[in-house]
């Protein structure tokens, strides 16, 4: 059996909505003989909770804005304490600033939107059962509108290894990671890490990681792979 669905949102219709789309997919599955997932509901953060005990490695479904969280902080703090988990935002509205901060934290937070069509949802769920993270093409556009010009790429000042190493960074790679990767001494590729850090004027791999997709560093689609 595939990884469950927790619908998470305490709003009747969408709950309904959702579970309708799950459900016609779960038929398809069964004619096609494929494993069908389980389907769960919860309309607070403690029933979620609860639910992910349960089943940790659950697909989470969530929408921020009409949840019981009182802030970002909380979400990921619960998303952080079953790492085996995958979510997926569904909300109608996010902020820009809210999106940056779920897509830069973890590589297993995905983003569609309610007023998606029919089938960017459903992919957006079946990629999900499967680990993939999707983000849906509006938030998607929203996120690279910021890039800068190729004149302001060509004037990074990082050096071309130390772009090389930012970009495995972006991509979630530790520094003993990169040290294998690049056939490099962990002090070296450490030392790289500092100086990147030092010449952006960042303090954490978080702030580096949105420098790079920026910058054109490390492509949009595959940071968020």
């Amino acid at each position: 059996m595939d990884r469950a669905f927790l619908i998470a949102d305490n709003q009747d219709i969408t709950r309904a909505g959702l579970l309708f789309l799950l459900m016609q997919d779960q038929q398809s599955r069964v004619c096609q003989n494929l494993p069908v997932p389980l389907l769960l509901e919860a309309g607070n953060k403690g029933e979620m909770v609860h639910q992910l005990i349960i089943h940790p490695d659950a697909v989470v479904v969530v929408d921020y804005t009409l949840f019981d969280f009182h802030s970002s902080d909380e979400l990921l703090a619960v998303h952080e304490r079953f790492k085996q988990s995958q979510w997926l935002l569904f909300s109608e509205e996010l902020s820009e600033a809210f999106l940056r901060q779920m897509v830069f934290s973890s590589p297993r937070i995905g983003v569609v939107l309610k007023e998606c069509s029919q089938e960017e949802i459903l992919e957006a769920l079946q990629g999900a059962t499967k680990g993939k993270r999707y983000i849906c093409h509006q938030v998607e556009q929203l996120l690279a509108g910021n890039m800068p010009s190729n004149k302001e790429i060509q004037e990074s000042p990082l050096t071309p290894t130390e772009q090389t190493i930012l970009k495995e960074i972006a991509l979630g790679k530790s520094t003993k990671e990169i040290a294998q990767l690049r056939n490099l001494s962990f002090h070296t590729v450490n030392t790289h890490r500092k100086n990147i850090f030092r010449k952006l004027g960042v303090n954490n791999a978080q702030e580096a990681s949105r420098y790079a997709v920026k910058a054109g560093i490390v492509d949009l689609l595959e940071y968020y792979i």
